[in-house]
This record gives structure tokens, sequence and C-alpha cells, in this order.
């Protein structure tokens, strides 16, 4: 156990280097590839393999943030990142509002996951079927009460099917990709931009979903054992690992099926395998789909559970869910506080009021991280002399700033996106569908946020 574990944690650090790799790995290569393909690919066709080109220097760079300040005393149990903002700006509440938007956004990325967990299970035993929505919305609830149960269960279960869930995900990406690498046709990448420049400008943001998420193995800190060591390298080698798998599988998906059919299919990378692998190699894409929907899912369940738990344990939530089952360790009652709501998103269709803003709420996050990591010398020099880091300063100020570049672009382009829906269509009858921009709904979510913070049990330190 690691010997400056603070006392207060009674989280259990049952989790090892192998497991956190699947943690990172298996909530990156989920839904943003095997899911979000197919949206992309309307936007911008097969220049999505480029997209990724652009998009992984900035996401590794948003990354040494958290390797900084996981490298700290911060690291060593969940919710160290909201104190890093806290800590470094001076602002409890703005710090609040993050780790909210954070919160309400993995809500509805679980919700997501589940339905395309269902769909893909469904795909499994079913291939080419369309289920009705009853059957689709049984089955993805059925996605989330399992994993609920295995968190219940402790973390060392969680990371046990993890491990094993990456494993079947990893022999099922080398059948996918190294026999497609031979299967190829030019032809299928023209045109390379089906709608120019700013078609591929604006398949950024949806294609940045993907990337998006990286930041959960952070909430792993409490469970992790020697977190603040081996953390920060998790972090940089799996976000390389893993933009190299997406590269791939890109090259690969367009390569073999041209994007009209991959922008058509629910589940894309099984229907580019299918074109040249036998059946039963491609129904191991499919399962190895599932996995990797599964692995994401998985992992999403994790992050809200343990940032309700350690806001509740600073008096900034109810009480009640900062509490930890005796023997297993587990924050039980956030785990069911977070399931119920997913399931209700889930169950009601709307989960997209809470999905939306979610790329919207974390890349605004890396870019303050990194702000932060521009600033803690001079506005936190105590924690600056804490960090043990082995990455030198000038990288750490050239990263900084080329995340704060990059996330500013996207967030400029989404937001711009909005702009113009909100200008093409009146409020009233987005309302009804409902229809909201990122933009508005992280407008309500912030002030909720807000709400909740002025109206919290007692008042705490962040």
């Amino acid at each position: 156990m690691d010997s400056r574990q603070p006392e207060a944690s009674a989280l259990r650090r049952d989790l090892g280097t192998i497991e956190s790799y699947a943690v990172l790995i298996g909530i990156l290569v989920g839904a943003g590839i095997f899911k979000v393909t197919s949206t992309a690919s309307a936007a911008t066709g097969p220049s999505v393999i480029l997209g990724h080109l652009v998009l992984a220097p900035a996401v590794l760079a948003s990354t040494v943030a958290y390797t900084v300040f996981l490298s700290t005393p911060l690291g060593l149990e969940p919710g160290g990142e909201a104190m890093h903002i806290s800590r470094t700006f001076g602002s409890q509440r703005l710090a609040f509002v993050c780790a909210w938007l954070k919160l309400i956004s993995y809500l509805g990325a679980g919700a997501y996951l589940a339905v395309a967990l269902a769909d893909y299970s469904i795909e499994l035993v079913a291939p080419g079927s369309r289920p009705q929505e009853w059957l689709r919305r049984l089955v993805a609830l059925a996605g989330l009460i399992f994993f609920l149960a295995v968190h219940l269960r402790g973390v060392r279960w969680f990371g046990r099917l993890q491990v094993w869930m990456c494993a079947v995900l990893a022999l099922a990406i080398v059948v996918l990709v190294v026999p497609g690498l031979f299967a190829i046709e030019l032809e299928n990448y023209r045109p390379f931009f089906t709608a120019g420049g700013q078609g591929f400008v604006a398949a950024l943001p949806p294609l940045f979903f993907a990337y998006a998420g990286f930041e959960a193995l952070a909430q792993t800190a409490g469970e992790v054992r020697d977190s603040s060591r081996r953390l920060p390298r998790i972090f940089l080698r799996g976000v390389v690992a893993t933009a190299v798998v997406f590269l791939l599988m890109s090259v690969v998906a367009f390569g073999v099926l041209p994007s009209a059919e991959l922008e058509a299919s629910e589940v894309p990378m099984s229907a580019a395998a299918a074109r040249y692998l036998p059946f039963g190699a491609t129904v191991l894409v499919t399962i190895g789909a599932v996995m990797a929907v599964a692995t994401s899912l998985n992992a999403t369940m994790l992050v809200p559970a343990r940032l309700a738990w350690i806001l509740a344990r600073r008096g900034l939530l109810p009480r009640r869910l900062g509490e930890l089952h005796s023997a297993r360790g587990t924050p039980v009652a956030a785990l069911l506080a977070t399931f119920t709501l997913m399931a209700a998103l889930l169950l009601s269709g709307q989960f997209r009021l809470a999905l939306t803003i979610a790329v919207v709420a974390l890349v605004a996050l890396y870019g303050l991280h990194s702000a932060a990591l521009l600033a803690l010398p001079r506005r936190n020099p105590e924690l600056y002399g804490q960090v043990t880091s082995d990455v030198p300063r000038p990288l750490q100020v050239a990263a900084g700033w080329l995340s704060l570049l990059a996330m500013g672009g996207i967030l400029g382009v989404q937001f711009y996106g909005d702009v113009e829906r909100i200008a093409a269509r009146p409020l009233l009858p987005r309302l009804a569908e409902p229809d909201l921009t990122s933009l508005e709904l992280l407008l309500v979510w912030s002030v909720l946020g807000l709400a909740v913070y002025l109206g919290r049990p007692e008042e705490s330190p962040l």
C-alpha cells in the first residue's frame, strides 16, 4: 500500500499497473472508435484519418498537466484535478463547477455507452437486425445493472474484469487490423475530404469524443498502488498507444469500405470487417467491439461514483454519498446514485441532454488544467515544489500552450456551429424536441451546478 495514502481515504488500493493500463485504454478504445467513426465520416469522409493525426498531439499535450499534478500528493486520491484547479486559481467555486460538469458528462456518457453496448450485443446475436427501441433500452439497462454489480463487489473485481475484456479487445483489434491492411482499396479514400476544409474542421469536435475521457484514469488514484509514481507514466504511454490504434483502425475501415457505408452503419467496424474476413473472424471483431464498449462503460461507471464520493467527503455534496462499504471499501451510496441517474437518462431517452456537453466540458477542463500547469510555479509554488514528474519544465510549458491553443480551437469550432443553429431556429421548437446546443446546455448545467454549490451542506475547502 502507498505509504503516503491519506488517512481520510479508505478506498482499497487493489489496482496495479496492468489494471491501470486497462482502465485508460479501455475507456479510450471504446465507443470513440467503434461508434463515433460513422458520425465523423458523415462530416468529412476518409479524412477522419487525418483528424486522428491532428488531434493526437493535442491530446498528448493535454495529458502533461495530469502527469504533473498526479506526481504530487494530489495524485493520492480521486478528485485531485479539482483540487489542482481550486488551489492554483484560488477558486473553489470554479473547481466545483468543473467537477459538476464532468459528473454530468459521465452520466450522459454512461447511458450512451449502455446503448452502444446494446447495439453491438444485438448485432452479435442477430447480425443485420433492426431491434425495436424497447429491446435496445432493455438490453442497455441490463448492461448497466451488470456493471453496477461488478463495482459493488469491489474495485479488485472491476480491475480483473477490465483486464480480461481488454485482452479480448486486443485480440479483436489484431484480427481487424492486420488482415485489413492487405484488403485496402485506394479508391475508397477518394474523395479524401467529402465536405472540404469546413467539413473536416466540423468533424474534429465529435471525433475528439474518441479521446475524451483519458483523464478518467485520475479518478482511480485512491485505488492504485503507488499512484503518484505509476499513473503519470501510464498516462503518456497509454495515450500514445491508443492514438496508434485509432490511426490503424481508421486506415483499415476507410480503406476497405466506402465512407457512405461506414456513415450508414450502426456498427461501422463490424461492417468493415465483414468485407474481408470470414464469418468466424468477423464475429470475433464484433465481440471485440462489444468488449471495447464494455470496457469503456465499466471505467465510465467508476468515474462519477468516485467524484461524487470525494465531493461528499469534502462537504460539497450530501454526506451520505461519502460513505464506504465497511468490508469492500466501495462507495456504495455514490454508485447507486450515479447508476440511478444513468438508468433514468437511458430509459427516458434524454441522455443526450447530458452527453451533448461531454466533449465541450471535458475540452474546457483540459484547457483549464493546461492553464493551471503554466501558472503553477507562480500561483502555487508550494505544490510546484512537490512535483516529482520527470517531464522537463520547458516541455511542460510547450505542452501547456499547445493544449490551450488546441482546446480553444475545438471549443471555437463547436460554439460557432452552436451559434449558427441558434440563429437558424427559434428556441421553443428546439425545446419541444429537445434539440438544444452544447452552448445552451453548458449554460443550464453550469447554473444548476452553481445552485448546488451555493446550497452545499457545509463549508469545506476543496
